[in-house]
């Protein structure tokens, strides 16, 4: 790089490559763009205001500077160290990745199908309401974030190299805006292209993915992973094994508590999902009656405290989706659980996120019998709750946010996104008060901060309850390895060590390394 600058611009000149061509040029002189060529390296849209304002980092560069990525990786020898993976989310995928390149041999198992195959059983989700146990919106090729959504946020800048995982998604197909937006994503109709590309670069490099592949016993002798069993019949061995299978793996869970392996209860959050015209959260974040074109949809980050039976709980806002779609999750029949995607366009006529609560320690000791699957137990028993008011269907339970702030149950709903439909009715036939209440103070709380935020004009859909792992999976601060298990990595939103695509990346980026050290 030759030069760095920052500059703070209007969105007409900042979102319009030829205008800002010709800013540069003014600014930095035309002799000196002649020989330069430019790349933003940083881009934040600043609202507070409003006199809207983008902010741009541009780096200058040699004019024979090449941006291409490449998506190759090198060949394994056939001789090479083998390590299992089992779950093929972004956690499992960029530990395979991180394996290949030092040289180690990733098999990966997955209990989903791969991407194709994956999309016909959501689309039987949301028009049949047919919920495939090991196919569905959390399981499968990509993990959870594969069908919805994709954000790349994350405050876990000191986790690791955000900067190489960015690039690796480039290299197989994402748009190149998410280097230097402030808060990348891709979009849940670009990710299984980009899922299916590192697969294929994985099996390339002499790498195995095996898909429908359920793991049903771990073989553990003298304290150390010797490998595992699938489908309670296919055997695969090897001493060392990353478990990366994301946050709704329940049978996972239970198996390792059954296995007298460590794991321990934490705390997650429950809650909603509150949905809006994308036009009202436009007019009420940038303060003007119709989004200009060259803006993105709008979005919001809320968060407040809330007291209940004296005890202090988090609300806000979580996975928020411009422009968006609610999506059904729910991953056993007779369970009702909502999330939220956005295309990469964000071109939905809706907004949507979860309203959630923070579940803490009292809210869990009302399920000490269970131990370490406390909050698992609490998950089930709402989710089951939320479906058995929609007779087991995939149909959600739907209140005007008003309505419930008042204790009504609400008589009719809003059109929606979410495809399988809405039941109107009243939330807290399925919420306890130690999440309705707090999620009652949160709203009146965001109200002030979005004026009309929390009236009729939203709607409030329930449950969202997939926030986090209930579960966290112990493992040594230097090695990562269970202290329990040698040879066994927790991984992961599975491992409770990540939060979203990034820090998950990241994290198995982290446990790649350790296993390697540890040959």
């Amino acid at each position: 790089m030759i030069d760095q600058r920052d500059f703070v611009l209007s969105p007409e000149i900042a979102n319009s490559p030829e205008v800002l061509a010709e800013f540069l040029t003014a600014e930095m002189g035309a002799d000196f763009m002649a020989t330069t060529k430019y790349r933003i390296e940083k881009r934040s849209i600043d609202a507070r205001s409003r006199q809207i304002k983008v902010n741009l980092r541009i780096g200058f560069y040699e004019k024979e500077h090449d941006f291409t990525l490449s998506s190759l990786l090198p060949a394994v020898k056939k001789n090479a160290k083998k390590v299992l993976i089992i779950g093929s989310g972004p956690a499992g995928l960029f530990a395979a990745i991180d394996l290949i390149k030092k040289g180690i041999k990733p098999i990966i198992l997955e209990r989903g199908k791969d991407v194709r195959e994956r999309r016909r059983d959501l689309a039987a989700i949301n028009r049949f309401n047919i919920v495939d146990s090991d196919s569905n919106y959390c399981f499968g090729e990509g993990g959870a974030g594969t069908y919805s959504d994709g954000k790349l946020y994350t405050r876990s800048t000191k986790r690791g190299d955000i900067k190489s995982v960015l690039e690796t998604f480039v290299a197989h197909g994402a748009h190149s805006d998410i280097l230097f937006e402030a808060h990348p994503h891709i979009g849940t109709n670009k990710l299984p292209g980009i899922i299916a590309s590192m697969r294929d670069a994985i099996i390339a490099a002499g790498g195995e993915v095996h898909f429908n592949h359920r793991v049903t016993d771990f073989f553990i002798e003298h304290n150390s992973i010797k490998g595992v069993l699938c489908n309670n019949e296919i055997e695969f061995l090897a001493d060392r094994l990353l478990l990366a299978t994301g946050h709704s793996a329940r049978d996972i869970f239970q198996l390792l508590q059954d296995k007298g392996v460590a794991i321990e209860a934490k705390p997650f959050a429950i809650g909603v999902r509150i949905e809006h015209q994308q036009s009202f959260i436009d007019q009420a974040q940038y303060k003007v009656n119709k989004r200009p074109e060259f803006l993105p949809p709008a979005s919001f980050s809320l968060v407040t405290q809330s007291t209940y039976e004296g005890v202090q709980r988090g609300v806000f806002s979580f996975c928020m989706c411009p422009g968006g779609f609610i999506v059904p999750s729910a991953t056993s029949p007779n369970q009702v659980v909502v999330n939220g995607m956005s295309p990469s366009r964000r071109d939905s006529k809706y907004a949507n996120s979860g309203i959630v609560v923070s579940i803490v320690n009292e809210d869990l000791a009302r399920y000490k019998e269970f131990g370490a699957l406390a909050g698992m137990q609490l998950q089930e028993e709402l989710e089951q709750k939320a479906g058995s008011l929609v007779g087991g269907s995939q149909k959600a339970v739907s209140q005007y946010t008003l309505d419930f702030i008042q204790g009504k149950a609400s008589k009719s709903s809003h059109p929606t996104s979410y495809v399988p439909g809405l039941e109107p009715g009243e939330m807290r036939e399925f919420l306890p008060d130690y999440i309705s209440v707090p999620l009652v103070q949160g709203f009146q709380d965001f109200n002030k901060k979005i004026p009309g935020f929390s009236s009729n004009l939203g709607q409030i859909i329930g449950l969202e309850s997939r926030t986090s792992s209930p579960v966290k999976i112990p493992r040594d601060k230097e090695t990562l390895e269970h202290p329990q298990v040698k040879g066994l990595y927790p991984c992961g939103e599975g491992g409770g060590y990540a939060g979203g695509i990034m820090s998950a990346a990241l994290d198995g980026i982290r446990c790649s390394e350790s296993i390697a050290n540890s040959f």
